[in-house]
């Protein structure tokens, strides 16, 4: 008793693919771009609406709390509310959605954390974004398997970057010889690194 038969262990293993085949679709729906929501509400309002529907919470500039709850976000007049800070632990924002990001010139904390869709590419379009490279000065990149020291790496072009906080990152193989070519780049990045 209690052994699967082959049959059930099979449906089991359909079941299971079937569920996260969903939940990618899902994801990808939640992360597709609206490029008329944007210019209908402005950037920063678009994007605290997509990293909320991900998952993810926002502060906005003059605020204590996060935001977290998609139907609590403030209103008021367009543009009144400027995207701070940017939790995105444990969310499923994915490349599809970094869009979003263009046009927000105030965020200046960053937390990837625990996002089962966060790759070399996302690090990379992140440190493309030109108001990222002026604002953005700390940034944690934790448990995101998927990043590698080229997505690490990558992270040079944000020119005011102060402090980075870098811990379990399996695809990470060469750490110092990627923490001294940030190092490099950035001299003035402190880099907190808990990679081991």
């Amino acid at each position: 008793m209690g052994l699967l038969s082959r049959t059930q262990q099979l449906l089991l293993r359909q079941r299971r693919q079937s569920c996260r085949h969903f939940w990618s679709w899902l994801n990808a729906v939640f992360n597709k771009v609206d490029h008329e929501r944007i210019k209908a509400v402005g950037p920063d309002r678009a994007a605290a609406e997509w990293l909320l529907r991900c998952g993810a919470k926002v502060r906005f500039e003059g605020f204590e709390r996060w935001h977290h709850d998609y139907n609590g976000l403030p209103t008021g007049p367009l543009g009144r509310y400027k995207i701070q800070a940017i939790d995105a632990t444990e969310s499923c924002i994915m490349y599809q959605g970094f869009d979003y990001l263009d046009g927000l010139k105030y965020v200046e904390e960053i937390k990837l954390k625990k996002c089962v869709y966060i790759e070399d590419a996302c690090m990379e379009r992140l440190s493309s974004v030109e108001s990222l490279q002026q604002s953005l000065y700390m940034m944690e990149v934790v448990s995101c398997g998927n990043v590698t020291d080229k997505g690490i790496i990558s992270l040079h072009r944000l020119r005011n970057l102060e402090y980075l906080f870098l811990s379990d990152l399996p695809g990470v193989k060469d750490k110092q010889l990627t923490v001294d070519r940030l190092q490099r780049a950035l001299p003035r990045l402190d880099i907190d690194l808990d990679l081991d």
